[in-house]
């Protein structure tokens, strides 16, 4: 792993890109028409964990179309991106960057929690999927999703869960998740907006 420069701009990656790679495909009961993967997500498109640089790649501009972010300073970023790097193993973001543009165009999270269920198992939580709307309609949000899902099997997690809206429930059960009959409620209290 490391810190390396791209364009100038520092890129240390949140995790081993290399676990991506590995990341078996073949596997996947997810249809993607025309054919489209980690390695050839599309013309100009490359997959890979966000990194220390993408401040500068609009990343957080990518995640306001989803919620708040707030404003966010390069120091804020680099501190919140160091300590989630120093948690081995919790915190995957895995963003796909528009090689031409150089801009973050899409990215899914995968965050880890470390269980005493389960044998000391690992509970995978998908979160903040997003894909801007000048790149939707190429199959990325699914890309994405299924590149989190495998991601999850993949480091041994013993399930993985998601939150969404009602308009998106289709979607995700496309995708393989579906309601648990019993415990479909998601419930929060929220401090902030």
């Amino acid at each position: 792993m490391g810190l390396s420069y791209e364009n100038g701009i520092e890129s240390e990656p949140l995790f081993d890109p290399n676990i991506l790679k590995v990341l078996d495909f073949g596997k996947s009961k997810v249809i993607f028409d025309p054919p489209i993967s980690i390695t050839d997500p599309g013309e100009n498109l490359k997959v890979r964990p966000l990194s220390s640089g993408d401040y500068d790649r609009g990343y957080l501009k990518l995640l306001s179309f989803l919620t708040k972010v707030g404003d966010i300073s390069r120091k804020k970023f680099l501190d919140r991106f160091h300590a989630m790097s120093s948690c081995k193993g919790m915190h995957y973001i895995i963003v796909i960057e528009d090689t031409v543009t150089g801009q973050i165009i899409g990215s899914a999270t995968l965050a880890v929690e470390h269980k005493f269920i389960h044998d000391a198992g690992f509970r995978g939580r998908l979160e903040d999927v997003v894909v801007s709307d000048e790149y939707r309609g190429r199959q990325l949000g699914k890309l994405l999703v299924e590149t989190v899902r495998l991601l999850a099997e993949h480091i041994g997690c013993y399930k993985i869960t998601l939150d969404c809206r009602d308009r998106m429930v289709k979607f995700y059960g496309q995708m393989g998740f579906h309601l648990e009959e019993g415990n479909s409620n998601c419930m929060t209290i929220r401090f902030q907006d």
